[in-house]
């Protein structure tokens, strides 16, 4: 199996170096572009026996499952000069939300998934989001969700909620990272301990709460409620972010949606389609 990516930004050689170390794949059956190709031709110093294409019709020609990796308004100009190299039998793969399937699969004879990653990947964790399109078969689902389950935990969800599932499973590290690094510089402040072993400590405690939350079956109100005796420090605590925080969640959601659909309506344009209002909350 060939396996292409178009796009090796941020998240796109996050994805080839987490497949590679995984063993998901041999840097052999991985192809790569970029619009600057040294970036490509470093990844394949890097990783011997990748091939870095000269273009991205070379990258979508070879490969069985193309991955496409740009920002949402370049999604045009790439499915634009692949169009004619892509077959019916291929698979191509958006990790982009704003774009949707819909779109992809008017552009592209090709079967169309999507697939939204996030930084967790690169220690094999974390959810991956799949939304896969009319031409996908039971036998393509599990071929790509296989591939993802080497790096993460893939789950399915509707495109009409890539937004908010979005929202935990790709923004929500850097949510908890904001918290975690506010929290922490008070802490610095307030009593002088050292920053790295409180980044040290809230990573361990992350991971656990985590595992809680999972494996341990446990709701977050649940988990709550094993910590915090009544009238004791975590209550009095829990008592001052619930009076502090309580319209901060609401307006991070309006948020989120805001930006998801300006950009779904700039990427409509951009493939020539009357912008459509479809915010779902």
């Amino acid at each position: 199996m060939k396996v292409g990516f178009i796009g090796t930004g941020s998240m796109g050689s996050l994805l080839i170096e987490s497949f590679i170390h995984s063993g998901a794949l041999k840097p052999q059956q991985i192809s790569a572009s970029n619009r600057t190709h040294s970036k490509v031709a470093e990844l394949a110093r890097r990783y011997p026996g990748l091939h870095a294409a000269q273009s991205n019709r070379e990258t979508a020609a070879e490969s069985n499952i193309l991955f496409i990796c740009v920002k949402p308004l370049e999604s045009k100009a790439v499915t634009d000069e692949i169009r004619n190299v892509v077959s019916e039998e291929q698979i191509v793969v958006s990790i982009t939300s704003p774009v949707q399937v819909r779109i992809l699969e008017h552009a592209l004879k090709a079967k169309v998934s999507k697939i939204i990653p996030s930084i967790t990947h690169q220690v094999g964790s974390g959810a991956s989001l799949c939304i896969h399109g009319s031409r996908i078969t039971e036998e393509d689902r599990s071929l790509l969700e296989e591939l993802m389950s080497h790096i993460s935990r893939p789950i399915r969800v509707k495109e009409s909620y890539t937004r908010i599932t979005s929202d935990f499973s790709s923004c929500g590290p850097a949510f908890l990272a904001f918290f975690m690094d506010q929290w922490i510089q008070a802490a610095v402040q307030a009593t002088g301990i050292d920053r790295t072993e409180l980044c040290g400590l809230a990573g361990e405690m992350i991971i656990g709460t985590g595992k809680l939350l999972t494996e341990g079956g446990m709701t977050p109100a649940e988990l709550q409620a094993r910590v915090a005796v009544p009238g004791g420090i975590t209550a009095e605590a829990l008592a001052l972010l619930d009076s502090s925080l309580h319209s901060v969640f609401p307006e991070l959601i309006q948020a989120t949606h805001n930006k998801y659909e300006e950009d779904m309506q700039k990427v409509d344009v951009s493939f020539g389609l009357k912008p459509i209002n479809r915010q779902q909350y």
